[in-house]
């Protein structure tokens, strides 16, 4: 019987802890994260190597909804880019899922050791990342959780692929959602706004993740010395919301036009105008051979170390205080019901907070409507790198609900620093 489908009455069925003891070896705690620990597991019978992560029900109800979203979405893919589930068990305390053993490095270890890295070697991570993507999509479900820490190499061979992981916010796109989730950086205009929003936020995050991928920097990110996180995040926000971003030199001097056509055409702010997977796909930087062998691993690696702090950004942050300030003070409506077996974005939120109501939160709420608002009248701002380098043309076709985002916590520095 599927989670989350039981009947007032209906005694539920457990396994024993010893039912996962038995099968598999748990090794030491590889690292914690917000919802659960991550296990190295061997199958005793084949001696074969699993990943396993555990979650304790009495750490609350969120906890328990994002293992019975994240097993119930892995029950419903397979596609040799996404991490496939093995095994899973719900004891009377724990969910333990287990999955293949992905034994490569994060794409950004992986690009500080290469001696040689080019448009080339970008293109072909997108690529994949994007057909991953592209596949859940044609399944309605949208990942909500896209960011470089989910990207790894599947082994250590040369030529090993990439794997997407993290469902745990995953959801079924049954109607539009409306809860936000996700990290400031990688968040799509539309769940600042708190607009209701589907598959495209995911394709705005690969657009984001492109972005640093080709110079090492964040697209956006607050300049200013000011220390009131409430006024970074607001700031951060608002160049969200109207598209504030440059190909600004010289981290963008030898990248091709066709790269930068098409992290614009990604992280286009209006949803309804932005670049599908699949048409991403299609784009001659993914499918052809517009993007440039030229080595720009110096200047990207350089940014890379200077901003992104490699503890800070290891670190899973999340951002609960956030996601409740940008919630506001009227999020009575939760967007639509449905989602993957009860797993909301409220995964990012403890269960049972009050909405915000004083002082700050409302006025990030006032100061982000205020800016939708003006941003709907002129959405090609002067800032929009848009205006400059021509997106990707779109073919027409029937009007769908498309792509978003979450994250460890990025800590992006000025540029200039």
């Amino acid at each position: 019987m599927p989670f989350g489908c039981l009947t007032l009455g209906e005694k539920k069925d457990y396994n024993s802890p010893t039912e996962v003891t038995d099968k598999y070896d748990l090794g030491q705690v590889v690292k914690s994260e917000e919802f659960c620990e991550i296990f190295r597991a061997k199958d005793r019978n084949t001696l074969k190597m699993y990943t396993c992560k555990k979650f304790n029900k009495k750490d609350g109800r969120k906890v328990r909804k994002a293992a019975k979203n994240e097993i119930m979405i892995l029950k419903m893919v397979k596609h040799p880019n996404i991490l496939s589930l093995v095994d899973a068990f719900e004891t009377k305390k724990e969910y333990f899922i287990f999955l293949e053993l992905a034994t490569g490095r994060e794409v950004f270890d992986w690009i500080l050791d290469q001696g040689y890295y080019s448009e080339r070697d970008t293109s072909n991570v997108m690529r994949q990342v994007l057909e991953a993507v592209a596949y859940l999509h044609s399944l309605k479900i949208v990942h909500r959780n896209l960011k470089l820490e989910n990207l790894v190499y599947y082994n250590r061979l040369k030529h090993s692929k990439i794997v997407i992981s993290d469902f745990q916010l995953a959801k079924l796109e049954n109607g539009l959602i409306k809860d936000p989730c996700g990290t400031p950086e990688y968040l799509a205009p539309e769940v600042v706004g708190r607009q209701r929003y589907g598959r495209p936020v995911d394709c705005w995050a690969i657009g984001v993740i492109m972005y640093i991928l080709l110079s090492g920097n964040p697209p956006f990110y607050d300049d200013s010395d000011e220390e009131d996180p409430d006024c970074r995040d607001k700031n951060l926000f608002l160049k969200i919301l109207s598209g504030d971003y440059e190909f600004d030199s010289p981290y963008w001097d030898d990248i091709s036009d066709s790269a930068k056509t098409l992290v614009a055409s990604l992280m286009d702010v209006d949803q309804d105008q932005r670049l599908t997977a699949q048409e991403a796909i299609a784009h001659e930087w993914i499918s052809g051979n517009a993007a440039s062998d030229k080595n720009i691993k110096d200047g990207v690696c350089a940014q890379i170390e200077k901003n992104f702090a490699k503890a800070k950004w290891k670190k899973a942050v999340r951002v609960t205080t956030l996601m409740k300030r940008l919630r506001g003070p009227d999020q009575g409506d939760s967007g639509a019901a449905g989602g993957a077996a009860g797993a909301s974005a409220d995964a990012h939120t403890p269960s049972g907070d009050p909405a915000p109501s004083a002082g700050g939160s409302i006025s990030m709420a006032a100061a982000i409507k205020a800016a939708l608002k003006e941003n709907a009248s002129d959405t090609q701002t002067a800032t929009n790198p848009a205006q400059s380098v021509q997106p990707a043309a779109r073919q027409e076709e029937p009007q769908q609900s498309r792509c978003n985002g979450d994250a460890p916590q990025m800590v992006p520095q000025r540029k200039g620093d």
